[in-house]
């Protein structure tokens, strides 16, 4: 498959948590047609025709805030600034992963979210 276009602060992947990986994926191909990257027993990516577009995460529960919105970006030290200077904080800082860096962070209201860059 050929790379996916990444744009810079575009939401670029979404998780889902799921308490049941084997009825999550059942569910979502059937009412969706989504097909799967299998990482494993606990994770599996969504398939798009250019890469993924997000994942389905096995935890015990789902928490409040649902799915985990992740925005790409093109320089990670700049955003990390970009959002603690907009008042956000950060509840994960840059961590390495299998294809690049990634932060979390919560805005003013709760919400986390997550931004991720190649490196």
């Amino acid at each position: 498959m050929a790379a996916a276009a990444h744009v810079h602060h575009g939401i670029d992947y979404i998780e889902f948590t799921v308490t049941d990986m084997a009825k999550a994926k059942a569910f979502y191909g059937a009412a969706f047609g989504w097909t799967f990257n299998e990482y494993g027993p606990s994770y599996a990516g969504i398939r798009r025709e250019n890469g993924e577009a997000g994942g389905l995460r096995l935890d015990a529960k789902v928490a409040t805030g649902g799915p985990l919105v992740i925005l790409f970006s093109d320089d990670l030290e700049k955003s990390v600034r970009s959002v603690t200077e907009a008042g956000g904080t950060i509840t994960k800082p840059p961590f390495s992963f299998p294809g690049g860096r990634r932060f979390q962070f919560k805005d003013p209201s709760g919400n986390e979210l997550a931004v991720w860059s190649l490196k």
